[in-house]
């Protein structure tokens, strides 16, 4: 079968696109994840995502208030989360199952006091520890107790410059002090990624995030479409329409180019939003055409959104999820069942009918040449949208000619 001239590759697929990794064709961490090859160019016995990269949100709490949370987390305890040994559980199971990374969610995972044990357990096993913080808990000590847990990447959510920031954060000083924990966990000689999620509240910042990236000397930056779940759902007025969208990927290939420019390395990636990876294909012909082949062909390789195969998530209270945002479709839970035998059994309807979606959706995916690639995109924000799992994602913004 052959769609835009990708063939179907048949593995499984991860919801990251890297821009600097297709577009500027340099090497960079995760390539064997979302591309199936290793740093040094040569491809994987295993397919793509062989097991999937697991998100456990070890709790709810956070002690900010971010308008697009898709936890909708508020600093109070909640009852019923994993415990200590719980958690150890969970992360023993998943070593032996093959996880290749467990990236420690929350809420803010710092409000656990148990992190580092958990880092640290996590590391034992053999699993790839990664925290996705806002970072402003992330002073001198806390980031001194994490790397000796053995943590050295970590994510930090900023969105936008102080002002917007702060605003969308719920927390003056916010900015502040999450640009001082990008500063301590750099220090402390972690790799740190910046991660900014698009609306038409604060896109405007996004060229200020580069600058800050490349003057910090950040090595990665993440930007997020923005997903329909949790507080994010009443965000969608506040979306960017799919022209200011089309418009803001364009510059982000442009940006992406110019940071990896004489000398300079900055990982971009996308995030959450398959589209990106046709457009770029076809932006490419004109503008970087010497790309054109290669983006093709790992395109095709990555095959699109993972959902429910090379992405998983795990609650707070140990419910399982097809991907970290989609908290309303439950697939078992860690403490009736392992994650293991949950993710890999044959009688969960809804995962097999997620991981062999394309005979489910309608149009325009059905007919569209590009379906391989993007795999019907963002599933939850479908659903959040049109209210049919299988429905039409609107952030989808190629024009009825491109996709036919």
């Amino acid at each position: 079968m052959r769609r835009g001239n990708l063939t179907t590759s048949g593995r499984a697929k991860h919801i990251l696109l890297s821009v600097t990794r297709l577009l500027c064709g340099s090497p960079t961490p995760g390539d064997d994840l979302r591309y199936g090859e290793r740093r040094n160019g040569h491809r994987r016995t295993k397919s793509v995502h062989h097991r999937p990269v697991v998100v456990w949100n070890i709790t709810r709490r956070c002690n900010l208030h971010c308008a697009h949370c898709y936890s909708s987390s508020h600093n109070k305890e909640y009852a019923g989360e994993l415990s200590l040994a719980e958690g150890k559980t969970l992360i023993e199971d998943l070593a032996e199952f093959g996880a290749p990374v467990l990236l420690f969610s929350g809420g803010e995972p710092l409000m656990r006091e148990d992190l580092p044990e958990l880092i640290s357990h996590a590391r034992k096993t053999g699993l790839r520890p990664v925290v996705s913080t806002n970072g402003t808990l992330l002073d001198e000590a806390n980031v001194a107790r994490l790397a000796d847990a053995g943590l050295d990447r970590v994510g930090i959510s900023l969105d936008g410059l102080e002002q917007i920031n702060d605003k969308f954060r719920g927390a003056k000083g916010a900015f502040e002090n999450a640009l001082s924990g990008i500063r301590n966990a750099t220090a402390a000689g972690m790799t740190v990624s910046v991660r900014f999620t698009m609306t038409n509240r604060n896109v405007s910042d996004l060229p200020g995030i580069f600058d800050l990236a490349v003057s910090e000397g950040v090595p990665r930056l993440c930007v997020y479409h923005l997903a329909y779940a949790g507080r994010g759902e009443k965000l969608l007025p506040f979306d960017l329409d799919n022209d200011s969208r089309r418009e803001t990927v364009e510059d982000i290939f442009k940006r992406t180019l110019a940071a990896n420019s004489n000398g300079r390395a900055l990982e971009v990636l996308t995030v959450d939003n398959h589209v990106d990876g046709p457009y770029m294909l076809m932006w490419s012909k004109e503008n970087a055409p010497d790309r054109t082949a290669e983006i093709e062909q790992l395109l095709n390789r990555n095959g699109g959104n993972s959902a429910g195969q090379g992405i998983a998530c795990v609650d707070n209270t140990g419910n399982v999820h097809p991907d970290q945002f989609w908290w309303s479709r439950n697939l078992g839970n860690v403490r009736e069942q392992p994650f293991s035998q949950i993710w890999s059994s044959p009688d969960n309807e809804f995962l097999g009918a997620l991981r062999n979606r394309k005979q489910l959706l309608g149009e325009p995916c059905t007919s569209c040449k590009w379906l391989d690639v993007c795999n019907g995109n963002l599933r939850v924000r479908a659903e959040s949208a049109t209210g049919d799992p299988w429905g039409f994602d609107p952030a989808c913004y190629l024009t009825p000619a491109e996709r036919a």
